[in-house]
């Protein structure tokens, strides 16, 4: 059987950031899968849906700790619900040995292989029912069988007494001897049926064994596991008839010797396929609707690699999230908001997440998500070890510019001297290695810049983005001003947005500039000052994306619904 592509293990709860995630996001996926574990909740495994950056990288090396995993997307696919240990046939199989593995395995359908392991067809207990039904007006097709000798010996479990031949693969025809020997030659000359493509079953008639030799008849079988005359076995040698001895009464030899015949004739060549990367949203309507019993999931090669039913589509999927730093599905990993989310933890405004039960939901005021989750170790008194007393530490300074940011708390204070007394570093030192860790702008191309630490919002349906880079002085931003005015144009029209807008913090100085490109009417709303007109403003003070620019960017558009001059969902500019 071919194995499947990977697929994420049953069990294994994704801990997961935002799109373009930051050192934040990355450090407390770290963070609190390792939490998990030491509770004794195994299977939650740190990833990310974004590239890293040269700060995230600095944080990381410094900790000695690797890159969570990546997920780019984590929308169901056909691979999520398919079986794949997949119960086949292979087409030189019978029927019998069909029939076994769909009653064992209580099926429907079988997957019938070649000898390369390629699909060739299927088989189901349809076609077999059909096969087997009595069809009265031709006799002559219900006697019939195409198979080997082998097969049949093998199927009735007979003891072998003489066999010729046994591997070919012939067209033969089952009568029992249960008449006259008189009229025993006649029924074959009738229905022209050669001597040596008949299987006669017979009892413990010597006569009627004795003439089914000496016409040269192709297998004798004797029922009831009677004994066979030394005389008889010894002529079915000179003759070269093929000669075994049945457990079973003459009517069960019959119907068993039936089942021998191989599936060949039965397969159906022509099947329903899927590829395991299909959308499940994609195939949903498609499997509703198909009379098909079941759908066949092949690679490119046409090996198996699972079996999709009607009933797999109802299953849950098995991919779990716990989101970390964000709460809103505009941020989330694409696909997230179809599988299941079993936690948050976060540090932002309350998003339109919905999930179908209820969730463990950790939502504080505090400057990092960090911050919540080494609150945790401390609550359940348990001490992280260094490396990731140091990576939350990181997750803290980065987040709330060194304690210097408006979002921090003395919550962040307190935990971020708890952390560097169990990780043993300084966090002045630990603050000088992050933010000197190379400038964003300069170490990227401006399409990159503007989507390094973006995230999209919903007010009332007018989208708009704010990404945020911070800088040791301002003056890498305007050596790249137009060239990034430029990448946010290009991102407004690619994510059909209001507006783009990119925050650039001067962690020296605790003041930014906002460069905005979209909708006009919003942009001459915005109160601070102009460095250049209808683009770049000047905002003193402004450091902090979540409680300082997103609570006025949203206040603005509240006013302008209210005069009823607000972009709508269908207006873009």
């Amino acid at each position: 059987m071919t194995v499947p592509p990977f697929i994420p293990a049953d069990g294994v709860t994704y801990v997961i950031g935002h799109k373009n995630p930051d050192a934040d996001a990355i450090c407390s996926a770290i963070a609190y899968a390792a939490f998990k574990e030491a509770r004794g909740e195994p299977g939650h495994v740190a990833a990310r849906c974004g590239n890293s950056n040269a700060r995230i990288d600095a944080i990381l090396a410094r900790f000695h700790q690797p890159l969570p995993v990546y997920l780019s997307d984590v929308t169901p696919r056909v691979r999520d619900l398919m079986v794949t240990e997949v119960i086949s046939i292979p087409q030189d199989a019978t029927c019998a040995e069909a029939l076994e593995l769909i009653e064992g395995h209580d099926m429907r359908i079988l997957p019938v292989l070649d000898p390369e392991k390629r699909l060739a067809g299927t088989v189901s207990i349809f076609q077999l029912g059909s096969f087997f039904t009595p069809k009265v007006r031709e006799p002559k097709l219900m006697r019939q069988v195409h198979t080997r000798l082998s097969d049949i010996a093998r199927a009735l479990k007979a003891r072998v007494l003489h066999l010729t031949g046994e591997n070919a693969l012939e067209e033969l025809y089952v009568r029992i001897g249960a008449m006259d020997i008189r009229s025993f030659g006649r029924i074959s000359e009738q229905e022209d049926i050669p001597a040596r493509q008949s299987i006669i079953i017979v009892g413990d008639r010597w006569d009627i064994q004795q003439r089914s030799i000496q016409i040269g008849v192709r297998l004798l079988v004797v029922t009831g596991n009677l004994p066979v005359d030394d005389e008889v076995v010894e002529l079915a040698r000179g003759r070269g008839v093929s000669l075994i001895v049945s457990p079973y009464d003459s009517a069960t030899t019959a119907w068993v010797i039936r089942t021998a015949t191989t599936i060949g004739r039965l397969i159906e060549r022509k099947f329903v396929s899927l590829d395991a990367d299909t959308r499940l949203s994609d195939v949903r309507k498609k499997v509703v609707t198909s009379p098909a019993p079941a759908f066949m999931v092949i690679a490119d090669d046409g090996r198996l690699q699972g079996i999709l039913t009607k009933t797999d589509i109802l299953k849950p999927v098995k991919t779990r999230l716990v989101l970390v730093d964000h709460n809103e599905m505009t941020q989330a990993v694409t696909g997230a908001g179809e599988v299941t989310i079993t936690e948050v933890l976060d540090h932002h405004r309350l998003g339109t997440l919905n999930t179908a039960q209820p969730i463990l939901f950790i939502n504080e005021p505090v400057g990092s998500t960090c911050t919540i989750v080494a609150d945790l170790y401390r609550r359940e008194h348990l001490a992280p070890p260094p490396n990731l007393a140091g990576i939350m530490m990181a997750g803290i300074i980065s987040d709330t510019l060194n304690l210097n940011s408006p979002t921090s708390t003395e919550k962040d204070g307190a935990l971020l001297h708890w952390l560097a007394q169990i990780a043993g570093v300084d966090a002045r030192e630990l603050a000088d290695t992050i933010f000197s860790s190379g400038s964003v702008i300069l170490a990227n191309p401006p399409d990159k810049v503007v989507r390094s630490d973006y995230k999209i919002y919903d007010e009332d349906g007018v989208r708009f983005a704010v990404a945020q880079v911070e800088e040791l002085g301002l003056g890498n931003f305007w050596s790249q001003a137009k060239p990034l005015a430029q990448a946010l144009e290009e991102l407004r029209h690619a994510e059909h947005l209001a507006f783009a807008s990119l925050l650039v913090t001067d962690i020296n100085t605790q003041n930014s500039l906002l460069l905005v490109r979209g909708d006009p009417e919003i942009i001459e709303r915005i109160s601070y000052p102009h460095v250049e007109k209808d683009e770049i403003f000047d905002l003193p003070g402004i450091v902090s994306r979540k409680k300082q620019l997103i609570p006025y960017l949203t206040s603005l558009l509240k006013e302008m619904q209210a005069e009823g001059t607000a972009p709508t969902p269908h207006r873009r500019a």
